[in-house]
């Protein structure tokens, strides 16, 4: 369990510190059991966390809030991992990358380190700024993780790579400037999003 651990925590910091390392290594072995079951754990360690802080921020615990924290947020979290191995295939195609879904998903499972943080940091929001902050940190983030996916693991041409990340983060300006941002808020963390109303 101890060397489970230390080994997670290398490759998090492997991640972080030297993404092109990391991500270049990664090759198709026929093995997507892993990634999935990655994003699976990551999932419920997110959901899990969520429901220790909102107990210890003095909310009822239903059996709802239970099934959702066990249930519901891991599956999501798997749903996630193919959605956006989706995504990334259609950047892949139009930067010019590997056309491996294998190689995509892989790439994505191995992020999902961030998936219960982002579920942390936005539970956390506990006002209308604190909303904002949080919120365009961690989407400004997962443009980069995904940037270097695109890149490393997928290896697109970096221009273009550099291109559909410049649309993406256009797009989300303008979600940001318009009130579609309620909604993506709404997403994140109610309460808090509910304080940007008044």
């Amino acid at each position: 369990m101890f060397k489970k651990t230390k080994n997670t925590l290398k490759h998090i910091k492997n991640i972080i510190v030297n993404p092109k390392r990391y991500f270049t290594k990664i090759v198709a072995d026929g093995n997507m059991e892993e990634s999935m079951l990655r994003a699976f754990l990551y999932g419920l360690l997110g959901g899990c966390l969520v429901l220790i802080i909102r107990l210890l921020g003095g909310a009822t615990i239903t059996v709802g809030a239970i099934f959702t924290a066990i249930i519901v947020v891991p599956v999501l979290a798997v749903a996630l991992l193919f959605v956006f191995g989706g995504l990334m295939m259609l950047i892949s195609e139009i930067t010019g990358g590997e056309r491996d879904w294998e190689i995509a998903i892989k790439g994505l499972a191995s992020i999902f380190f961030i998936y219960p943080m982002i579920l942390v940091l936005n539970a956390l929001a506990f006002n209308c700024t604190s909303m904002w902050t949080i919120s365009i940190l961690v989407d400004l983030y997962v443009l980069f993780l995904f940037y270097n996916i695109a890149v490393y693991c997928m290896r697109g041409k970096k221009v273009n790579v550099i291109i559909v990340i410049g649309i993406l983060i256009l797009f989300m300006l303008t979600v940001y400037a318009t009130d579609y941002r309620i909604g993506w808020f709404m997403l994140k963390n109610t309460s808090a999003t509910l304080a940007c109303l008044v």
